[in-house]
């Protein structure tokens, strides 16, 4: 009971690491209906900016990992932003159906390339600004930094969702999201509004990077696996549901864990992939989502 209990506590740490970043596309899918494929690289970027930041900020570890992230959330944002400017606003402006697609992906290519002779090809190691005694929850050992991700995640979606909700710019961000042309009659800027949303989904992928960093190794490649995961997350939960999001990262992430213990770590992929494609047969919209309806 105690080794299940780690991998479930272990599992959700996991999980809501993808959720953080399957919220990160339903942001720009809401506003644009396009999504960002080089999600994983603002992951990526975020941390390792993240550990050139915190060897520079003296002040110990703790203090220097709570002043990098406000810097990580900005390149975050600018960094999504780009993303909009090159890879998305052309292809929305032509109304290509899949220009976009191709375009996210060539920047992610780009993006990992610049981070591979930047940093290195070699994984890092991003100090922990936490202990590393684990604390000891139900007989099940859990490190204070899987607390600290959990806490983390959560804050930030719900800082995103209180934004939309109760700011002038975040409701602009929702009138766009229910009825782009509508709004754009309505005055709203909803090119602007689109930027903004890829700004955010990035921002917000880059601080899951420095969430996820001292718990794991930090290189160009890390952001690859856990992007594609949290677009299966995404689709899971349903990309019109931020509470999809949450319960399809917990699906996927203790599912991984579980399987990578009791099957084989070899096949600690397949359990989530299947449950992606049960999904896909039997609800296409996510658990939580709602289907589109188009008039014709």
């Amino acid at each position: 009971m105690e080794i299940l209990l780690q991998l479930v506590f272990s599992g959700i740490a996991l999980g809501m690491i993808y959720a953080v970043i399957a919220f990160g596309y339903q942001l720009t899918f809401a506003t644009s209906g396009t999504l960002n494929f080089g999600q994983g690289e603002s992951l990526m970027l975020g941390a390792l900016v993240g550990l050139s930041l915190v060897g520079t900020i003296h002040g110990g570890p703790y203090m220097s990992y709570l002043l990098m992230i406000p810097l990580v959330i900005v390149f975050g944002a600018l960094q999504g932003m780009l993303v909009e400017w090159i890879g998305v606003r052309p292809a929305i402006k032509i109304k290509s159906e899949f220009g976009w697609i191709m375009s996210t992906i060539a920047l992610a290519i780009i993006f990992k390339n610049v981070a591979e002779n930047i940093w290195g090809k070699d994984d890092l190691t991003f100090p922990s600004p936490l202990s590393s005694a684990p604390i000891d929850i139900l007989g099940a050992n859990v490190q204070p930094m899987q607390i600290a991700v959990v806490v983390g995640a959560l804050a930030i979606m719900a800082a995103v969702e209180i934004f939309n909700r109760k700011s002038i710019y975040g409701k602009a961000v929702v009138a766009t999201a229910n009825d782009r042309d509508a709004a754009g009659l309505m005055g709203i800027n909803t090119r602007a509004v689109i930027t903004f949303s890829y700004a955010l989904s990035s921002a917000v992928a880059a601080f899951a990077g420095v969430l996820v960093a001292p718990l794991t190794l930090t290189g160009a490649t890390m952001g690859a696996s856990l992007g594609l995961k949290a677009f299966a997350v995404a689709i899971i939960g349903g990309l019109t549901s931020g509470v999809g999001a949450i319960v399809g990262g917990l699906i996927l992430g203790i599912t991984e864990t579980t399987a990578g213990y009791y099957i084989s770590t070899g096949y600690k992929d397949v359990p989530g992939l299947v449950l992606l494609l049960l999904v896909l047969a039997v609800k296409p919209s996510g658990l939580f989502g709602k289907a589109a309806i188009k008039k014709v």
